[in-house]
């Protein structure tokens, strides 16, 4: 799959909420504030026990945010989705899916 950004994070957003696809087909939802370094970390083992044994994992989604209450706020709503409102999200633009 494809990382689909979303057009208004811009290069000041510091903080991500991003959703990786794990071997076994299932997602990780995850926030950080450095994507690159935390992918790294998941595909290593050592970034959380959920991906550790789902490996590899690949990013599917993200979303950059200027702070982090509103980024974990967004990673909380995110978690209680169903798997088939997951796909819809990385299938569309986030104005379209909230």
């Amino acid at each position: 799959m494809k990382l689909k950004m979303n057009k208004k994070a811009n290069i000041d957003s510091i903080h991500y909420v991003y959703m990786l696809l794990c071997e076994d087909n299932s997602y990780y939802t995850g926030y950080t504030n450095d994507l690159d370094d935390r992918i790294k970390q998941h595909n290593l083992g050592k970034a959380s026990k959920y991906t550790r044994v789902r490996l590899p994992v690949s990013y599917v989604f993200c979303k950059g945010f200027k702070d982090k209450s509103t980024a974990m706020s967004f990673e909380y709503k995110i978690k209680q989705l169903s798997k088939e409102k997951k796909n819809l999200l990385i299938s569309y633009d986030l104005n379209d899916f909230w």
